[in-house]
């Protein structure tokens, strides 16, 4: 029987980075799993990186191509191939069942072709790792996790279908593949995504969260986000199963993670609900207008009062890194919002979109118990500059309160998110929104001395805090609010 590479109408994807933690629907991971350059849809189109993305529909105009997979760490309760057929009988016939495996250009109906495998399996479609499933398992118990790492048998079932039909297509993929799991005992596996789920937990997560044929993109997808240079990029993994475009943002702070999840998550869904670009480059994404309301409404009852819930979008073809899904891509900029530079421009657009608190400036002279609570955090900078020299884990991050002149020459104390940490020099991304300091804006990229530190604050992936001891000690000087 052939193996799964040879069956599969596209090559297995290696794994994605170890994920370490997740907020929402972003994952952490610390790098990217090298794969092959994709020779698919982008290099297809020749799509220029760093181009404007072209006006129009995102929508591909080929067929959509995916896989999915059932594994065994048993023998199945019936004949995985004899459960496949006969939900397709149910199912009135489509996706047809191919005898062969067809290229993609062919597949002018729905499609779909099965490989039941028991011999290759442990070769070259391995089961995630105990490591990988503690992150990928989406409802898998700690025993049948242990049984998979045994596991030498599986059903690889690649679908395709004319990208027109996507949305009813994708809909029997999921019912059928969830069926032939259920009558067989086993666990189902998304190789776009690179997750394992549980029958219930597919039930839960894939096919429930329909509405009027439209689906929730954050439960068809994952972003994942590590760090690249100095600061974090992400991007998603899935957008391929509906023919669009996987989208790329980068070089933001790990505290801006939920904020630029959120937004990569609104993009995602309204490119399934048939967004188009009226001009090359750009698209305004109107949270408001999002037909989803599961997915819309959590965005919606979380915006600030000042929040203008549309986003200024610039689309480029993103560059494609290891570890990329072999996909087109659109990496969001953020060049239509003002600032000095890119970060200030991408923090302008994340207060704009999802609005913010205002700044306040807190006037008082520092007395003892403040200037006492400044220098033991002072003492700790050197073994947090050694933390951040070894490399803080995804999500992790370090701010630091430092002074900024006035117009009067006073200093202003803003927390700086850090970014680079050479010695004395700090640089990174100023978290405040500046009130007497002129040609200072929030989300740019400055540069501050450790020896004028005033306090720290380390947030940890799993949300622990420390440090900010002087903010306690302000609170209580400042007396109760009125």
């Amino acid at each position: 029987m052939p193996s799964p590479k040879t069956t599969a109408f596209f090559p297995r994807l290696a794994l994605a980075a170890l994920i370490l933690s997740s907020a929402g629907a972003v994952a952490f991971a610390a790098t990217p799993t090298a794969t092959a350059a994709p020779a698919t849809a982008q290099s297809a189109a020749k799509a220029v990186p760093g181009a404007p993305v072209p006006a129009g529909s995102p929508q591909q105009t080929g067929p959509v191509h995916f896989q999915f997979a059932i594994y065994y760490a048993k023998t199945p309760a019936t004949d995985p191939m004899a459960a496949l057929r006969s939900q397709l009988a149910k199912l009135g016939g489509s996706p047809k069942l191919l005898k062969a495996a067809p290229t993609p250009a062919t597949a002018t109906e729905p499609v779909v072709f099965a490989n039941w495998n028991t011999t290759t399996v442990l070769k070259e479609y391995r089961a995630p790792s105990m490591e990988m499933l503690q992150r990928f398992g989406r409802g898998i118990s700690r025993e049948q996790a242990e049984a998979l790492q045994t596991a030498d048998k599986a059903l690889i079932i690649d679908f395709a279908h004319p990208a027109q039909q996507s949305s009813a297509a994708m809909q029997k993929a999921l019912q059928l593949t969830l069926q032939v799991a259920r009558d067989t005992n086993g666990l189902l596996w998304d190789e776009e995504t690179r997750e394992v789920f549980s029958p219930d937990e597919w039930q839960k997560r894939r096919i429930d969260t329909w509405a009027g044929g439209v689906p929730d993109m954050s439960q068809h997808t994952t972003i994942h986000a590590y760090r690249s240079g100095d600061l974090v990029r992400a991007i998603t993994l899935g957008m391929s199963k509906f023919g669009l475009p996987d989208v790329v943002v980068s070089d933001f702070s790990w505290s801006s993670n939920r904020p630029m999840g959120n937004l990569v998550n609104m993009f995602s869904q309204a490119m399934v609900e048939g967004a188009t670009l009226a001009q090359p480059g750009q698209y305004d994404l109107d949270l408001r207008a999002l037909k989803h309301a599961a997915a819309r409404d959590p965005q919606l009852t979380h915006l600030k009062p000042n929040a203008a819930a549309v986003a200024r979008l610039s689309l480029v073809n993103g560059t494609w890194e290891s570890g990329d899904p072999q996909n087109r891509l659109y990496e969001i900029r953020f060049d239509r919002y003002k600032g000095p530079d890119r970060y200030a421009q991408q923090t302008a657009m994340l207060v704009s979109v999802f609005g913010a608190d205002e700044d306040s400036v807190t006037r008082l002279k520092h007395n003892d118990e403040l200037l006492a609570a400044s220098k033991a955090a002072n003492a700790q900078l050197p073994k947090l500059r050694d933390a951040f020299a070894k490399g803080l884990q995804p999500g992790e991050y370090i701010l630091v309160k430092a002074p900024f002149t006035t117009r009067s020459g006073s200093n202003e104390w803003m927390w700086v998110e850090v970014a680079r940490w050479n010695g004395d020099v700090i640089e990174g991304l100023l978290k405040n929104e500046p009130v007497e300091v002129p040609n200072l804006h929030a989300g740019q990229m400055v540069k501050v001395s450790q020896a004028k530190v005033f306090d720290y604050m380390r947030r940890y992936a799993d949300g622990r805090e420390e440090g900010n001891e002087t903010s306690k000690i302000i609170a209580r000087m400042q007396g109760p609010k009125k």
